[in-house]
């Protein structure tokens, strides 16, 4: 498909999504929100990647949200407790427009044989949403979130078409004692009795009935209705895509090729990254910089929040609002 036609087909699916209207942004103002249907080929195979994009009256900086592995954008908009927990709620009312995708293989978005699900096949499909979406706005900033961080440092370092990068649950620092056992709740998604009805291939993974909150959430204090819904909204990921990710996060230094601002959040008890004996420093803000910052270039001017006492899945912490508050804060600023 030549790029001219790619641009009117992703135009025509943008003009053809449902609208709703809901209340909440600066200044009283409404935000819109529609349904958005990206197209890719993967593999020789035409597939779509689905996003939610939500506007807030007059916004020019769009923010893309990529969930991380066995989340789909439900991560960003977190049904329990919205007024605390929903990040794109948080950026909507700041005035900052989100698109939040479902990536390849989960979701909305279409599912191509596990196989071809890398790192690199999610970039190529989250560089089309950028590109269809980017000539409505002044600024595009990627947002990603565990895998989709990785995802989000691959599109930045490759294509070099955005304005910042919030890299959130990833470091370069595997904290192998604590991640190890997360892997083992892993099971092919045919086995799940909500996910086998999909006719996924074998390839597809996902968490086992009830381990969401050692896997994603300890040690951090939350409530039962949150972690319900976390279960309930529990997706797929791939063997490629947790490979990718840890190559990109340990061993290749993708990261010092943005040439763009970047902020880094993390969980300061996510087991996964964080802490003795593997992992990065995360007991700080100043302290995760000083782990962190020889993995970024100058021009990254890398800026580094710590949400307390939570696990690696942050947007589910009852602190959540002032990490969302200070991306937002930040995002202004980077212009």
């Amino acid at each position: 498909m030549s790029w001219s036609r790619f641009r009117r087909c992703g135009a025509a699916v943008l003009l053809t999504a449902g609208l709703c209207l809901t209340p909440g942004t600066a200044g009283a103002a409404q935000t819109t929100c529609q349904d958005v249907a990206v197209p890719v080929t993967i593999g020789l195979t035409a597939q779509t990647m689905h996003g939610r994009l939500c506007v807030p009256q007059g916004a020019r900086t769009l923010q893309v949200l990529v969930p991380g592995g066995t989340y789909t954008s439900a991560y960003w908009d977190i049904g329990h407790a919205p007024q605390t927990l929903s990040y794109r709620r948080a950026m909507n009312e700041a005035g900052i427009a989100t698109v939040a995708v479902d990536r390849l293989g989960s979701g909305r978005s279409s599912t191509p044989l596990s196989a071809l699900l890398g790192v690199p096949a999610q970039a190529k499909a989250v560089h089309a949403v950028v590109q269809s979406l980017r000539p409505r706005f002044d600024r595009v900033v990627l947002v990603g979130h565990s895998i989709g961080s990785a995802v989000a440092t691959t599109v930045a370092a490759t294509h070099r078409d955005v304005d910042g990068v919030v890299i959130t649950g990833l470091t370069h620092r595997i904290n192998l004692p604590g991640a190890v056992p997360v892997f083992t709740t892993l099971v092919p998604a045919v086995l799940d009795p909500r996910l086998q009805e999909r006719g996924l291939d074998p390839g597809y993974l996902t968490t086992i009935a009830g381990s969401r909150y050692s896997s994603f959430h300890t040690p951090g204090a939350t409530e039962a209705g949150a972690i319900e819904f976390d279960e309930a909204t529990k997706d797929t990921v791939t063997p490629a895509e947790t490979v990718d990710t840890v190559l990109i996060g340990s061993l290749i230094p993708v990261s010092r090729r943005i040439t763009v601002p970047v902020m880094l959040v993390m969980g300061g008890g996510d087991a996964n990254f964080c802490g003795p004996p593997l992992g990065a420093d995360c007991s700080s803000a100043d302290a995760l910089r000083a782990s962190e910052a020889r993995f970024y270039a100058p021009e990254a001017r890398l800026r580094t929040h710590v949400v307390p006492g939570y696990g690696h899945s942050l947007n589910f912490s009852p602190d959540a609002p002032d990490y969302h508050r200070a991306v937002a804060e930040w995002t202004a600023g980077i212009g």
